[in-house]
């Protein structure tokens, strides 16, 4: 029996001609994953796999389907998982083109394929041991397979103390192949399984193996390794070492709870730097005096919104300005405070846009609660004045919550300033950029977030309009 060992400078891959012109069996490692971990993965993702509501377990390979097909959008696409445990599977081969991903145990496996067609096993069962041909993959290891689905398969573990794999498998065309009329019905009706989609072989076959099986040393064999030749001192020293971390990751991962967790952002809200509206508050304050001005927008399209009324949401936004302010402009006023506490300067936490909402000076609010300069209020459009005068500078900020229409609601913050001193000229040279594009936009943000964003439910889903 003549052996030849080769490198070769990327993925190690095995092929399997098809001696009928049909795609060939292809199979490529990966990567070399760490001691034990192909163990570990075995017993925490066939865990996870039981606890799927479309788990299967038949055929000795337990499965699920993660994504079915969509017909109707043109996909006949489908996704599965499935593992292969210490005892291997019966041979069998399915209708369709396959293609999978896998991690070998951490003693290895063993992919063992048969061209053998169907016609040539009924004229003789023996054929199917002349087409055999096995790939070995080393413990541990990612890899990779595609085959023709009428291609006769069977994994196993190298080493019976070692699950033989766990896969991700896509059936790239759920309809491929021959497939009976009950069988095709399942897959349109989306409850197709691999069970369903899987033929074991013939009874003459099995009997015929039964009687003959074929030794290990007469099948053509090919065997992958990374790192380490396949048969060398290190190769062996490692699958010792290997299995033992097997065996103690795997039990581990055995007695930990099995569970994932989903974590869900909406995203952030776009803003838009815009011109103050010609009906804006804004445009009447320090209207011949000032020297700096922005104002940014949010708009949501959500009816729910829209039917509660500007007045309410206006309400919600200047509390989303006091409860969520953003975590990087709270930092900046703390240095800003310490710098300018020695000069008898405002301080404040709150930027200034809407650092006047602390004020406690007795005047005219808005909703009973919020120190305002002024305001104009109907139910479709409301807005305020905060601000305050300091030694340096003026400030003047307006917010504002529009109905566009029963569906979209628009939000605002704008802000003047004007200067009073030279020292006021340079620090508005020194935080303008700062407060146009970063200040200004995060404290309206999180504002519009905190105010209608984290509502338990929700009578329709929260959409953000294109800018």
């Amino acid at each position: 029996m003549a052996i030849q060992t080769r490198s070769t400078g990327s993925f190690p891959t095995a092929t399997i001609a098809s001696p009928h012109g049909g795609l060939p069996v292809e199979v490529s490692l990966i990567a070399q994953l760490g001691h034990g971990v192909g163990d570990q993965m075995h017993a925490g993702a066939s865990a996870l796999q039981r606890a799927h509501p479309a788990f299967v377990d038949e055929l000795d390979e337990p499965s699920t389907k993660l994504g079915g097909t969509d017909f109707a959008k043109g996909d006949a696409t489908a996704l599965y998982t499935f593992a292969v445990g210490t005892k291997g599977h019966p041979f069998h081969r399915h209708a369709g083109h396959r293609v999978f991903t896998a991690v070998s145990g951490s003693g290895g496996a063993q992919l063992r394929f048969s061209t053998a067609t169907s016609a040539e096993l009924a004229d003789d069962p023996a054929h199917f041991a002349r087409t055999l041909h096995h790939i070995d993959i080393p413990p541990d290891c990612m890899f990779t397979v595609r085959f023709n689905g009428t291609t006769w398969h069977q994994f196993a573990p190298l080493d019976p103390a070692h699950p033989a794999l766990f896969a991700i498998s896509c059936h790239t065309n759920e309809l491929g192949g021959e497939l009976s009329e009950a069988v095709r019905q399942q897959v349109l009706a989306g409850t197709a399984s691999i069970p369903s989609l899987t033929e074991t072989l013939p009874g003459a076959v099995l009997h015929w193996l039964a009687a003959n099986p074929p030794a290990s040393e007469d099948i053509p064999t090919i065997a992958l390794a990374l790192e380490a030749a396949p048969g060398s001192l290190q190769s062996r020293l490692c699958r010792v070492a290997r299995g033992m971390l097997g065996r103690l990751r795997g039990l581990c991962a055995t007695c930990r709870k099995a569970g994932g967790f989903l974590w869900e952002s909406q995203g952030r809200l776009p803003v838009q730097a815009i011109e103050p509206p010609k009906d804006s508050l804004l445009r009447g304050q320090l209207e011949h005096s000032h020297q700096h001005e922005d104002m940014v927008r949010i708009r949501l399209r959500d009816p729910a919104l829209a039917r509660a009324g500007a007045p309410r949401l206006l309400a919600g936004l200047l509390d989303g300005f006091l409860r969520n302010p953003p975590s990087s402009v709270s930092r900046m006023m703390a240095v800003r405070n310490t710098l300018v506490r020695p000069l008898g300067l405002r301080t404040s936490p709150l930027g200034c846009p809407v650092s006047s909402l602390l004020s406690r000076q007795a005047g005219e609010t808005f909703d009973g609660r919020f120190p305002v300069l002024a305001q104009a209020v109907d139910a479709r459009h409301a807005q305020v004045i905060l601000g305050a005068d300091d030694k340096h500078l003026r400030f003047r900020s307006c917010v504002a919550v529009r109905i566009v229409d029963d569906a979209h609601v628009e939000l605002t913050l704008g802000t003047r300033m004007h200067c009073k001193n030279l020292f006021g000229d340079i620090y508005i040279g020194l935080i303008e950029r700062m407060h146009r594009h970063h200040v200004s936009p995060a404290m309206l943000r999180l504002a519009a977030e905190h105010a209608f964003m984290r509502q338990p439910v929700r009578s329709s889903p929260l959409r953000v309009l294109p800018l």
